[in-house]
């Protein structure tokens, strides 16, 4: 792996593990006031479209994050939806 790569894979490391705590919070007390649908909604469109790109590109770095982040804001946003 080259430097590049462990660079990627640390960002993705940190900014995908950065939504693990509000998945979890939102999971366990099923508090969803402070959580912007809208936000929410367009965040996941694009990590999805991120996801994509990075198909397309084959840059596994950009392909796990995007695909572990895709998973925890729309579960968040699942959880607005149902928790309203």
């Amino acid at each position: 792996m080259n430097v590049a790569d462990q660079i990627g894979f640390a960002a993705a490391i940190l900014t995908t593990v950065s939504f693990v705590p509000q998945a979890w919070h939102t999971f366990k007390t099923k508090d969803v006031s402070g959580i912007s649908l809208g936000m929410y909604s367009v965040f996941t469109v694009g990590v999805a479209l991120w996801l994509v790109y990075g198909l397309f590109l084959q840059a596994w770095p950009v392909v796990i994050a995007n695909a572990v982040t895709l998973a925890l804001a729309s579960a968040i946003l699942t959880m607005k939806l149902v928790y309203r």
